[in-house]
């Protein structure tokens, strides 16, 4: 999952951004959180280096754009910056903060796609953690950010991911053990989730890619903690 801000203080632009940001995803199976600030005083008050991304305006009322950056560089050099801007005159200062690029205002999607794309290449280079999964012609390899979920049924194990599913056989409990690392909990003794695509909880299931996965009341307590501990080390 890619987790991607939006500091767009015009509540049209950032609802076209968010618009095609969604159309992107349908088309390219990348999987994004998004999350909107309204000034850059927004975003910079308590950063601690959790999003891939920042859509950056540069004209805002409290601080604007290339500020915010100033100050979101010297806590995280790794964050993707695009500035979205009616003007092409910041380029030297963008350099400054080391921004990938610019979305110049009207924003059409096509240049968008193009540009967020490239950015989406950039920290897949840095950040794609993969497992290798034995299938019957060979040797898969998995980005463990697409893995949804994986539901075990008898001998058998079915990956829920951005890019489809797929079955092998195989024992759940390995897995566990395999992505132990990378946030993901045994919700109950037949589904390992993914925490970072969880939605909500209700009803005594959590919620991931629209489908209700069933928390046991055994594990319930442990889940939600983990869940928890999860939200706090992405805010």
């Amino acid at each position: 999952m890619i987790n991607l801000a939006i500091v767009e203080d015009e509540d049209s632009y950032a609802s076209q951004l968010t618009e095609y940001i969604n159309k992107y995803q349908e088309e390219s199976g990348n999987y994004f959180k998004i999350s909107r600030f309204s000034d850059g005083d927004e975003i910079t008050n308590g950063y601690k280096g959790q999003f891939d991304i920042i859509l950056m305006d540069i004209e805002m009322k409290l601080m604007d754009g290339m500020t915010a950056a100033e100050e979101i560089r010297k806590l995280d050099q790794d964050v993707v910056i695009m500035f979205i801007t009616n003007m092409t005159n910041y380029a030297i200062r963008g350099y400054q903060v080391d921004a990938l690029d610019y979305v110049l205002k009207p924003v059409s999607y096509f240049a968008f796609s193009q540009k967020l794309g490239r950015a989406i290449s950039k920290i897949k280079k840095k950040t794609t953690n993969f497992i290798s999964v034995d299938m019957p012609s060979g040797v898969k390899k998995v980005d463990v950010d697409s893995i949804f979920y994986i539901e075990s049924g008898g001998h058998n194990l079915n990956f829920y991911t951005t890019n489809g599913e797929f079955i092998i056989r195989g024992k759940l409990g390995d897995y566990e053990d395999l992505l132990s690392g990378y946030n993901f909990f045994r919700s109950n003794k037949g589904y390992l989730v993914n925490l970072k695509f969880v939605d909500g909880v209700e009803k005594g299931c959590c919620l991931i890619a629209g489908k209700q996965l069933l928390i046991s009341r055994a594990r319930k307590n442990d889940f939600m903690s983990a869940l928890t501990d999860y939200m706090a080390s992405s805010i």
